[in-house]
């Protein structure tokens, strides 16, 4: 896979690397063309807060977003499916602020939750959605399984990135991650910007 990071959020401790690692394994897992690209986009809560807003017409930050370019679907590597060759997957946005404070709800650490947005994202560019009740199992289901499967696979390899957590919010179903939406709205304040009454 070929995929390129831009880290532009200004935030600390987010290992590129690792996420690098963990988008070429799930996008090999589903069979994608091994020449495939993408790309990983860190930004900052404004500049998520103003993709939400433009993109979903929704307001304020939020942990990931997709936005695919080709429509792929699984088995392009496979030798009895057609040979497509590469292409451009799309792109992930990454808010490592606001997935911090996600990651600390859900009782585990900024990588780990980087990696599962990751997985999460990938997912999206490769057309999956929870818009119905039977599409987010199915989606929360295989993001869970190629997520376990990757810390399984950097560990067979002697990678060293962070440990696998095994809290309950750590490989969470849709309804966990439902909560946790929940929950970081009722917290909106914590991402707002001070109006001028705020100010000193």
């Amino acid at each position: 896979m070929s995929i390129e990071v831009f880290n532009e959020s200004g935030y600390d401790g987010v290992n590129e690397e690792m996420l690098i690692d963990v988008l070429s394994f799930a996008l090999g897992e589903m069979d994608i063309h091994p020449d495939a690209e993408a790309s990983i986009h860190i930004v900052d809560l404004e500049t998520i807060a103003d993709l939400h807003l433009k993109w979903l017409d929704l307001e304020g930050p939020t942990d990931v977003m997709s936005f695919p370019m080709d429509e792929l679907t699984p088995g392009y590597a496979r030798p009895d499916g057609a040979d497509l060759g590469p292409s451009m997957l799309g792109d992930i946005v990454l808010c490592p602020e606001f997935a911090a404070k996600q990651a600390e709800k859900a009782g585990h650490d900024l990588a780990h939750e980087l990696a599962l947005l990751t997985v999460h994202g990938s997912l999206h560019l490769l057309g999956y959605d929870h818009v119905d009740p039977a599409e987010e199992r199915e989606m929360f289901a295989l993001q869970n399984e190629l997520l376990a499967d990757w810390y399984d696979n950097v560990e067979a390899r002697g990678i060293k990135f962070q440990p696998k957590p095994s809290g309950a919010g750590a490989f969470p179903t849709a309804a966990d991650r439902l909560d946790l939406d929940e929950q970081m709205n009722a917290d909106h304040d914590a991402f707002a910007e001070p109006t001028a009454e705020d100010k000193p």
